[in-house]
This record gives C-alpha cells, sequence and structure tokens, in this order.
C-alpha cells in the first residue's frame, strides 16, 4: 500500500476554495480544478516507491492482478479525479472504444503532435465517466426531447432562433436534434453573436428553468454552445448523488465539487463553450443524437457498509463507506487494484491515518482494513 501524492490541475474554470478547503490547505488565489489520482501519464500520482505508473510498468502483475492485466493489459484502467467546477466546463462528448481506436490512429498516422491543440485523440480508448457530488452540484447531460427543446428555445422570443424552433418540430427526433446542433456550428459567426447576447438577455429576464444558460452566456458570451446548451437536459445533484455518462452523449458540468471517475483516457471531444479546438465534423461523427433522460445514481448498500454506485462498466466501480465513531472495521481486500480517498474524518486504511483529500493506492490482493471514523470513497476494477 502507498500513499499518494497526487496533482492539482489549475484549469481556467476551477474554483480558487473548493479543494483547498477539502485538502485544508491556503487558498493561492489561482484556479484549482482537478486532483488526479492514478497512473494516467499526463500526471500520474507519485509513491514513495516512484511515479504509480512506473510503479505499475515495473510488475503488472503484482500491482494489477493477473484478472486486471488478462483483461485491459498492463495499465491502472480507470482515473480517479476530485472535480472542482467554479465555474462552466465545456460542452463535451467522449468517442466509444471503436471510435477511439479510429481516431487515434489516424492522427497517429497524419503525423498530428499529441500535444497539439488541434488533437481530438490523446489515446485510444474510451471515456465513460461517473461524476459524484460532494456539494450541490449543476451540470447539463444528454439531448432532451426536441419539443422540450423547442419550447425553451421558443420562451426567449428570439426571432432568430425560430428557424431552429421549426426544424425541432418538423423532423424525426434524431434527424431534428443533428440539424439543428449542425445548424448551430456552422453558422455565421457574427449572426450568431447577435443571436447569443439577445438569447442572453431574455434568459436573464425569465430566470427560473433559463437561469443556467444565463450563467453560460455571460462567461462564454457570443459562443453558439450557449444556444447549444438549451437542447440538453439540466441536472442538479445533491452531495451522495450521482450521474453516469456514457460515450457520445453531450454534457457540460457548470458548479460543485465532486469525485469523478472514469477510464483511463483524457479523449474530449468539444461542441462549445470554449476557446479550444472544435472539429465539427468528427464530433458529429461521434454524438449520439438521441434524446435520454440523465443517468442518476444513488449508492447501493451492502452488508459490510459499502455503498456502491453501480454503473455499467468494467474499467472501474466507485463505491463509498460512511463510518461513524466507534464502527467495527471493514475488510477491504480485493483481487483488483483500488484507491481509496478520504473526503471526511480520520479513517485509517491499514495503519495509516488518512485526513480529508489523502488517498493511497492498494495493490491487487493486499490485505487492508478500514478503520476509524469518516467518509472514504473507493475505486476499484471490476474483473
Amino acid at each position: 500500500m502507498d500513499r499518494l501524492v497526487n496533482t492539482v490541475r489549475p484549469y481556467a474554470w476551477g474554483s480558487t476554495t473548493a479543494i483547498p478547503e477539502l485538502l485544508g490547505t491556503t487558498p493561492t488565489g489561482e484556479p484549482q480544478a482537478e486532483m488526479w489520482m492514478g497512473a494516467h501519464p499526463g500526471a500520474p500520482s507519485r509513491t514513495p516507491r516512484g511515479p504509480l505508473n512506473e510503479v505499475i510498468d515495473a510488475d503488472p502483475v503484482r500491482e494489477l492482478g493477473a484478472r486486471t492485466v488478462e483483461k485491459f493489459g498492463p495499465r491502472l484502467p480507470f482515473l480517479f479525479k476530485v472535480l472542482a467546477a467554479g465555474a462552466p466546463l465545456s460542452l463535451q462528448v467522449h468517442p466509444d472504444l471503436a471510435q477511439a481506436e479510429a481516431g487515434f490512429a489516424a492522427e497517429q498516422a497524419a503525423g498530428i503532435p499529441v500535444d497539439s491543440p488541434r488533437r481530438n485523440y490523446k489515446d485510444p480508448n474510451h471515456k465513460p465517466e461517473l461524476i459524484c457530488a460532494l456539494t450541490p452540484f449543476t451540470g447539463l447531460c444528454g439531448f432532451r426531447a426536441p419539443t422540450e427543446a423547442a419550447d425553451a428555445l421558443a420562451a426567449l422570443g428570439v426571432d432568430s432562433l425560430k428557424p431552429y424552433v421549426d426544424l425541432l418540430h418538423a423532423h424525426p427526433e434524431e434527424a431534428a436534434l443533428r440539424e439543428v446542433l449542425t445548424a448551430l456550428l456552422t453558422a455565421d459567426r457574427e449572426e450568431m453573436a447577435h443571436t447569443v447576447a439577445e438569447a442572453t438577455a431574455a434568459a436573464d429576464r425569465l430566470g427560473g428553468d433559463h437561469a443556467p444558460y444565463a450563467t453560460l452566456a455571460h462567461h462564454f458570451p457570443s459562443d453558439p454552445g450557449v444556444i447549444a446548451a438549451m437542447l440538453l437536459n439540466p441536472v442538479r445533484l445533491q452531495p451522495g448523488e450521482a450521474m453516469y455518462l456514457g460515450a457520445g452523449v453531450p454534457h457540460a458540468y457548470l458548479d460543485g465539487l465532486g469525485v469523478e471517475i472514469m477510464a483511463n483516457s483524457d479523449n474530449v471531444l468539444r461542441c462549445g463553450l470554449t476557446p479550444k479546438h472544435v472539429d465539427v465534423p468528427e464530433l458529429l461523427r461521434v454524438v449520439r443524437f438521441e434524446p435520454v433522460d440523465p443517468t442518476l445514481l444513488r449508492p447501493e448498500a451492502s452488508e459490510s457498509g459499502e455503498e456502491v454506485y453501480d454503473a455499467p462498466v468494467d474499467e472501474f466501480r466507485l463505491s463509498r463507506y460512511v463510518r461513524a465513531e466507534g464502527a467495527v472495521p471493514t475488510d477491504v481486500t480485493a483481487a483488483t487494484p483500488q484507491i481509496l480517498l478520504a473526503v471526511a474524518g480520520r479513517p485509517r486504511v491499514g495503519e495509516l491515518p488518512l485526513a480529508a483529500g489523502e488517498s493511497v493506492f492498494v495493490p491487487a490482493g493486499e490485505s487492508i482494513e478500514l478503520s476509524g471514523a469518516g467518509t472514504v470513497f473507493r475505486a476499484t476494477v471490476v474483473a
């Protein structure tokens, strides 16, 4: 078992206070967006034995277990994060495994550097993900029914939005969504900037269900992603609630602190709300144009006290222990590797006490007990 020293990524949308408050450190005044826990080469956790990716590379079977290596190869198949959104993230989707493999191979063959800002695929892996709220957490997830989106746009009373409203009423659902998103992302930039400005004023005036979109517009004036976001379902998670996101589902996180777990990938295709590269043709190839209800999850308790967030993937499983003072120690030995993260109290993993924000990596099969009072999130592999 190794205590982890983790990298905090200072993305511009990050909160200046949420991660410092969790860690009990003094805010620097700079945004602190994500704390990465795992073996992703972009920011591997550090252990007393060296960077976690190098520790795993030296003996994958010992660290990950034979079952994990056989199923996923000699790498930790998940990336675990603390995410602190102080401003909206980009509107985005993630590819499925076949799309990621093909896209990565094509960009490699084209000689596009992996660190190029015009690169879509940083690796050949998919990126299903799950976010669990530690504070009230707001976001957007999945297309809503086209008629609902049409009503939201029509309520703004903006003349230049009427063609999109008509399209959403006139076509089958998938065709309507595809046509409207394509039109928004390929519209004349000057005309779209004027439309967004009018829509922002109307959303401010209406408030209520339109308030999240007004907030987006103030962060990203003139961005067509503001209108595209109105095609999506607004979501609000309470602490302890989670949301699962599969391939091709457009989404954006707006505000709040949470723990996030995903397949070990950094592949993102952006739809808007960002100054970064938006590859419209590739985006339209990856997006799934179907209305969906956001997959909201509440933990299912077991006799051991483990509360599991059930997600339809094998690369990861997220669970939680909420332990009271004096509770009997819990055996958390697993046949697959795991990362344990404390978010409250001062629990002990084996003989190691963890303060809030501290984490450990436990190799596959290592016998370990969880004791003491506090809340601990557990990231494991299903293999």
